[in-house]
């Protein structure tokens, strides 16, 4: 295929704005028809048996295109539900916010497949099932959707409003040039997502095996030793005066994901007169909710930032520690475990951590070489890993910006082939 792409020059006005010349606008109920699915509890759900959708499935496991099933029911409960038929549309029936309402996915397979209830389905055969999975998603479209929700708490939205929905249309053969390149990036998108899942794993087992010595690097045969926390950390409180103006305040959050900032936070938002200094390589604690991991090592940029006496400093031992092998360390799940510990208190998240036995918890470690080593290592392997996740925020943007253009004609694509199949 010599697929081409172009500026297009040529508009002409419509109720959805400007389009091509060569575009049309249909509402959805001159496309197809619609119906409901039906049926498929939790109670039903299969490992294995034949595939189906639940309308919560749609918001966490399917964009655009559904390209695999993770559900299945058996036989029997295929007479309680909606089987669907390649070319069906598929609608979240509902949502919490207006953001999730009526999120499309496209059935593009032959297979015997079924939709379970809350999801409302398209059935159309004259459109390229993928090209409306992807402008459903869409720009104009997604924000008619949204303007067409009802509810409060949980928002929803019926086959009566989606019928009215008004879509552009290009000729077929362009919709299915125009998907071709769209399911490219799809492609790109899940080979790079399949990656860093891989690597998320073997980052995991890396970190497991050398932080407990059950893997040593070459070169290091040292007996490990078991020591508190006093031995690697001085607590070191930097007090200053509450600031006049707004300042930099920082906080640590909850499951290990490190500190955030509160910039130009208001002074007169805290009761406190006395706040206390972060300087880089600090171990600070959030002592209310230590107990759910809320621990982390500050970078270069928390430099500075202000917080409360709820947030005790620690400062490494240059003789004794490296902050980057503890910045590894104290997000190993026995770290939580032992926070839990001194975390007493009752039910509920009301549980405040104990200072003065955080310091008297024993962590089992190598000296400081073999401590270098092994955060040299696992930084190089946490380095790789966002290097691919940086490359899958790109990938992501690129698609983001290309489907606006493609889905709104303000570029064109053009092929020499003029019998491609879908």
């Amino acid at each position: 295929m010599n697929t081409q792409i172009t500026i297009n020059k040529e508009y002409k006005d419509s109720p959805v704005g400007k389009i091509p010349k060569e575009w049309k606008v249909l509402t959805l109920d001159q496309i197809g028809s619609f119906l409901k699915g039906k049926g498929i509890s939790k109670s039903e759900i299969l490992d294995s048996g034949i595939p189906c959708l639940t309308y919560g499935e749609l918001y966490t496991k399917h964009h655009d295109v559904i390209r695999s099933f993770t559900s299945f029911i058996s036989e029997e409960s295929t007479s309680k539900s909606t089987e669907l038929k390649k070319g069906d549309i598929l609608f979240a029936g509902s949502g919490e916010t207006l953001k999730e309402i009526g999120k499309t996915c496209a059935f593009v397979d032959d297979f015997k497949a079924f939709a379970g209830g809350d999801i409302v389905i398209l059935r159309q055969a004259t459109q390229n099932p993928y090209f409306l999975g992807y402008l459903l998603n869409n720009g104009i479209v997604a924000k008619q959707k949204h303007r067409l929700g009802q509810g409060h708490s949980v928002v929803h939205i019926y086959s009566s409003s989606l019928s009215k929905l008004q879509i552009p249309i290009p000729p077929l053969t362009e919709q299915k040039k125009i998907a071709k390149i769209l399911s490219t990036w799809d492609e790109a998108v899940s080979t790079t997502q399949q990656l860093i899942d891989q690597l998320k794993l073997r980052n995991k087992g890396l970190a497991q095996q050398l932080l407990t010595g059950k893997k040593r690097l070459k070169g290091f045969k040292g007996k490990w030793k078991k020591n508190p926390l006093s031995k690697f950390l001085d607590f070191t409180p930097r007090p200053v005066d509450k600031p006049s103006s707004s300042f930099l305040a920082l906080g640590v959050r909850s499951h290990g994901k490190g500190i955030f900032h509160k910039p130009d936070f208001d002074p007169d938002a805290i009761a406190m007169e006395t706040l206390y200094e972060v300087k880089e390589n600090d171990l600070v604690v959030n002592i209310t909710f230590a107990w759910e991991h809320a621990v982390a090592i500050a970078n270069k940029e928390d430099e500075g930032g202000l917080v409360s006496h709820r947030f005790p400093t620690y400062v490494f031992k240059p003789e004794k520690a490296s902050p980057d092998y503890f910045k590894f360390l104290i997000l190993q799940p026995y770290f939580k475990y032992l926070l839990d510990l001194i975390s007493p208190g009752g039910a509920g998240r009301n549980r405040v951590l104990s200072k003065k036995e955080f310091i008297k918890l024993e962590v089992k470690c190598p000296e400081l070489d073999e401590q270098v080593a092994i955060a040299s290592v696992l930084s190089e392997a946490d380095m790789e890993l966002k290097l691919h996740q940086k490359q899958l925020d790109t990938l992501k943007e690129q698609k983001k910006g290309l489907m606006q253009k493609l889905l709104t004609g303000e570029i064109r694509v053009k092929t020499d082939n003029k019998n491609e199949e879908n």
